[in-house]
């Protein structure tokens, strides 16, 4: 077993990616099949990155800050040493950055299916008035979380914040995530989820996708880019299905803590088999 880890992707100018207006593709066809999910979540995101944090924020009302924190206590609670690391759609950074900064002899791998947004993580890392120490330590790079190029039993922690959700195949994902990590090694995953009480799914569906259009058309002229989040959790799974697929993919589910009527999830899971 080898822990060699890629070489960090180089930044491509932001604006040398051409944009493709999403509204032109048939969305539900590309979200319903798995051969074709991909080629639209991944301009989504690339289109999303200069601006993807604070649209968490503000379509979270600030929610999101604290679930993160909540999930980082989890990580550390969990997770006795965590020498090699690895975030999955890592986004811009941030939870990489905070693993980096909790484990002093760490190494993170931090991954994303969108160049852009690796882009965008490059920049957080190169920021001179970030810390040095622990930015060296983190290596990113562009990647499917479905067929992750590292050893088997080669990763202490994963992690994986709004990244289940959006891949092709749920299950293959899972399954790569318990490969790469060694037995007794912790999943942590904070994910949107399809609430199983209907009203209130019906309910939080529909300002997802109100408020997802209109900030789409305010930012972008192209309102499916958010729009595509309650279209995607309405073809998703609850939190007691992705627990339930954990478990047989060779976790051990210790704990979830739900909020927004179950609408979203933090599992952490042991990997013992």
């Amino acid at each position: 077993m080898t822990n060699d880890y890629p070489e960090p992707q180089a930044a491509v100018a932001l604006d040398a990616r051409p944009h493709r207006k999403l509204g032109d593709l048939d969305v539900n066809a590309h979200l319903s099949d798995p051969s074709r999910r991909q080629d639209f979540v991944t301009p989504m995101f690339d289109i999303i990155a200069p601006r993807y944090d604070a649209f968490t924020r503000l379509f979270s009302f600030g929610m999101d800050a604290s679930w993160k924190r909540e999930a980082m206590r989890a990580i550390v609670a969990s997770s006795s040493h965590a020498h090699h690391a690895l975030d999955l759609a890592c986004g811009t950074g941030d939870l990489a950055v905070a693993i980096a900064r909790a484990f002093p002899t760490s190494r993170v791998v931090a991954l994303d299916a969108s160049p852009r947004m690796i882009d965008h993580a490059n920049q957080r890392l190169a920021d001179p008035t970030r810390d040095a120490a622990v930015a060296s330590r983190i290596t990113t790079t562009v990647g499917d979380m479905s067929a992750l190029a590292f050893d088997s039993a080669s990763m202490d922690l994963v992690t994986a914040g709004y990244g289940v959700r959006n891949v092709p195949d749920s299950t293959q994902a899972v399954r790569e995530m318990a490969r790469v990590l060694r037995p007794g090694g912790v999943l942590v995953t904070l994910d949107f989820y399809r609430p199983a009480f209907a009203p209130w799914r019906a309910l939080l569906l529909w300002y997802l996708s109100v408020a997802g259009n209109a900030v789409g058309w305010w930012w972008h002229r192209d309102p499916i880019v958010y729009g595509y989040i309650a279209r995607s959790i309405e073809q998703f799974m609850s939190w007691q299905a992705f627990g339930a697929l954990l478990e047989r993919e060779g976790f051990r589910v210790r704990r979830v803590t739900r909020h927004l009527g179950g609408g979203i999830a933090l599992h952490e899971a042991e990997r013992v088999s």
